[in-house]
């Protein structure tokens, strides 16, 4: 039996970059804007800053205006609160990023939801929740990881879905619920799973499309993927790596990828699967924004 086709996330994220760079350079030349995307970081958690520094130098590299504000991690809740209201009234600032997890004196639910929806761009806020709900995918602003794993999925199966069974182990507001929404707009017949579900491994066999997103490193093992299936990986996972050498640790999936590779048509690794794309549908959501901001219609990605 032939064994899977990777699918390269970091080739398919490098052509959504360049169409962000063309899209923002046409809005410059257009009107006279250049796209500004504000990201606001509390606290010194090294991953959340090291997340921020990437998304800091790809904005720059699409031609943004790269806007960063970092606070201490003491910040009260009323200090973050009117930057993140002083950022909803900047005309020059498109999109709002509010890097999570915040310290935990904070309440991040309170700040994500002050965010302009229409500047959202993590897709977050319950209004561009429930545009996604309502299959409006034209006004709102979807949630980075899962556009991305999508835009994986209409790269092999096309944009219509239609006749495929797709199941989503996972139910997260991040992640799992938004996926799902988005598979059954392209009319895919949708199932969410999740650690409450009974006999998993039965369910994710009957996937054409399966997504996995439980934060559970190598859980999904061969016998849960059905011969043919397209397996789209979220999770990244650190585990210890003995074999690099003392201290080492190496990333895995929420799959076994080595024994899903022989049974799967398409799988995405981890590293450079779905993760390479968060980041790019980051830059696309702030192009849509700040194209929507200035009465244009939002290229699409």
């Amino acid at each position: 039996m032939a064994l899977a086709t990777v699918i390269d996330g970091k080739k398919a994220a490098a052509s959504v970059i360049a169409a962000v760079k063309a899209a923002a350079a046409r809005l410059e030349a257009q009107v006279g804007v250049k796209i500004g995307l504000a990201v606001v970081i509390v606290g010194d958690d090294p991953a959340s800053h090291t997340y921020v520094g990437a998304k800091g130098r790809m904005a720059k590299e699409c031609g943004f205006n790269s806007i960063q504000h970092t606070l201490p991690a003491e910040t009260r809740q009323e200090e973050l609160a009117s930057l993140v209201a002083s950022l909803n009234e900047d005309p020059s600032v498109h999109g709002i990023l509010v890097q999570l997890p915040l310290p935990k004196h904070l309440n991040s639910d309170a700040i994500i939801q002050s965010i302009r929806p229409e500047k959202d761009v993590d897709g977050l806020h319950i209004v561009n929740a429930g545009k996604l709900a309502t299959g409006d995918l034209a006004t709102g602003l979807i949630s980075c990881t899962p556009a991305g794993a999508m835009l994986l999925v209409r790269s092999i199966h096309g944009e219509d879905l239609s006749g495929l069974n797709a199941v989503v182990i996972g139910r997260s507001n991040l992640f799992g619920k938004p996926m799902a929404q988005l598979l059954l707009n392209a009319n895919a017949t949708v199932t969410t799973a999740h650690s409450r579900t009974k006999d998993l491994s039965s369910v994710a066999r009957g996937a054409d499309i399966l997504v996995a997103a439980v934060g559970r490193p190598e859980m999904v093992k061969a016998d849960w993927v059905k011969p043919g299936a397209t397996v789209i990986d979220v999770g990244i996972n650190r585990i210890d790596a003995p074999e690099r050498g003392v201290g080492k640790i190496r990333l895995v999936g929420d799959v076994a990828h080595d024994e899903a590779f022989n049974v799967a048509s398409y799988i995405t690794p981890v590293p450079g699967g779905v993760g390479p794309m968060t980041i790019a549908m980051l830059m696309a959501n702030a192009v849509a924004a700040a194209y929507r901001s200035n009465n244009l219609p939002a290229p699409l990605f």
